[in-house]
């Protein structure tokens, strides 16, 4: 009844501009990260930190926890987002 075409199924472009694949890669360099920085700061790997800082409820290895997992999450987003936007204008470029 209608003259207007179906849309085009999103997941063709996702797969063109393979987002799978780069939130993949995006994951394991924030997780990566993430822990290089936990333990650094934990283990002390750069000497004694010399703050006077108090950390309730779970303790300075707690809130850093929670620090890397803030960390690897935006780490994963934005390298995830960096990989899709170079295949997007490389697919472009193709086009």
């Amino acid at each position: 009844m209608s003259d207007v075409p179906e849309r085009p199924q999103s997941g063709g472009l996702l797969q063109a501009l393979s987002v799978p694949q780069h939130a993949k890669v995006g994951v394991a360099s924030g997780v990566a990260l993430a822990l290089c920085a936990y333990l650094f700061r934990v283990l002390e790997l750069l000497g004694p930190f010399g703050g006077t800082q108090r950390f309730p409820v779970v303790g300075p290895e707690g809130w850093f926890m929670l620090l890397a997992f803030v960390l690897a999450t935006t780490t994963a987003m934005l390298v995830t987002a960096a990989l899709t936007v170079v295949s997007a204008y490389q697919l472009a470029r193709e086009l």
